[in-house]
């Protein structure tokens, strides 16, 4: 049996907090200036209270952040300010930069285990995976607290970072996809042929994000989507609606433009236009977008 604090026991905390419980685990919390739903969920998950953090961390080898993004380094700083000394597993959605700050603020008393769950909380039948990165040990650690769970451990990387890069990576399309829908839904509700759309988007083809080498057609195209994509904003501005993503498609499409046509370049090709910082019409200084 591991002893892990879990710090705080929100909607996906908690239901890992419960896989911990039932692999045989002691699953700690502390209640202070938590709201009564969060109560709820930590006896819910068979979590036991302790009176203070600092009680926590003195019985406990792994601490589990698992909080909303904007608190991670408040997290983070209370329990480096006890001078915790086991395993700090952060496990947040946020960037690789605020990782590997967190890992510096939490060092030298502890090892930091970068961690991303990919999926909703585990348990009543959903499987959740936990990527994690950091020091073989530290890791090791962690991954043996969910063995036979509902969460699958993969391992991503020796340095924290890897695990939340590829969040970020993930959630970059999934999320914004999600978002573009609803843009796209209501435009078309402000129009009358919402359920057009919906019958249109029901033959489409949807394997974008599992099917990267058709990005090289899609530079190869860019020369001409920039500009419906600027259509597509004013279509959204008549509407009273956000341009915003509309916009910044148009000026992505524009790092694309040399490949203007040529549907045979590598992919590498096409992924390395984008990482280069600059477009056609930013100039070597990427100070101005795309021309409209």
């Amino acid at each position: 049996m591991t002893t892990v604090t879990v710090l705080h026991p929100g909607s996906m905390g908690a239901a890992v907090a419960g896989e911990l419980v039932v692999g045989g685990h002691e699953v700690l919390w502390v209640p202070e200036d938590r709201s009564e739903n969060t109560w709820r969920r930590a006896r819910v998950a068979g979590a036991t209270a302790c009176g203070s953090l600092a009680e926590a961390l003195s019985r406990s080898a792994v601490v589990l952040s698992v909080c909303p993004p904007q608190a991670a380094e408040d997290v983070a700083a209370a329990v480096a300010a006890h001078g915790f000394a086991g395993v700090y597993a952060d496990v947040n959605a946020i960037s690789p930069q605020r990782v590997r700050g967190i890992a510096e603020e939490i060092r030298p008393g502890s090892a930091v285990v970068d961690g991303a769950v990919f999926g909703q909380p585990p348990g009543e039948g959903r499987s959740t995976r936990l990527y994690l990165a950091g020091v073989g040990s530290a890791v090791d650690l962690v991954a043996s607290l969910f063995t036979d769970s509902a969460l699958y451990v993969c391992r991503v990387g020796d340095a924290p970072g890897s695990a939340s890069a590829l969040k970020m990576a993930f959630a970059s399309y999934q999320k914004a996809a999600r978002t573009l829908a609803g843009v796209a839904h209501a435009l078309a509700d402000a129009h009358g042929v919402g359920d057009h759309l919906t019958a249109e988007a029901e033959v489409m083809i949807s394997a974008i994000l599992s099917d990267p080498e058709y990005l090289p057609s899609v530079a190869a195209r860019a020369w001409r989507w920039a500009p419906e994509m600027e259509e597509v904003a004013d279509t959204l501005r008549a509407a009273d609606l956000p341009t915003d993503m509309a916009e910044a498609t148009a000026r992505v499409l524009a790092y694309w433009e040399e490949d203007k046509d040529l549907y045979d370049v590598p992919l590498t090709r096409a992924l390395s236009r984008l990482r280069s910082g600059r477009s056609t019409e930013t100039g070597p200084d990427n100070k101005q977008g795309p021309s409209r």
